[in-house]
């Protein structure tokens, strides 16, 4: 959900070159699940400076790798408190049954 001062920056061809090609790196793993130990696919290219009014001109802030970050919907939400509310709890989707096979939540008993 991008503000309006950012709205023409993330429609324009520099960003989604730029988004596209970082997204493509690093297996498409969301890095801060990965820094946890989890493999789960980006979705998002976050700025780790976020954007502003003040700095939304400056390439070294929107548009350098070094400022940008794989994440999951799961961990933005972490990054934007402010957007989201406070990031959602992450309720496990797998169980084990009493031989010790993985088996989808809903289906433990």
């Amino acid at each position: 959900m991008a503000r309006d001062f950012a709205r023409d920056f993330y429609h324009g061809r520099p960003w989604r070159t730029v988004r596209d090609s970082y997204m493509q790196e690093g297996f498409g793993l969301c890095e801060r699940c990965l820094s946890l130990g989890k493999y789960t696919k980006a979705e998002i290219v976050h700025h780790k400076v976020h954007l502003s009014p003040q700095n939304i001109n400056d390439p070294k802030i929107t548009l350098d790798k070094a400022n940008l970050e794989r994440v999951c919907r799961d961990c933005h939400a972490y990054y934007h408190p402010e957007v989201y509310g406070s990031a959602p709890a992450r309720e496990p989707r797998w169980a084990f049954d009493d031989d010790g096979n993985v088996i989808p939540i809903e289906d433990f008993n």
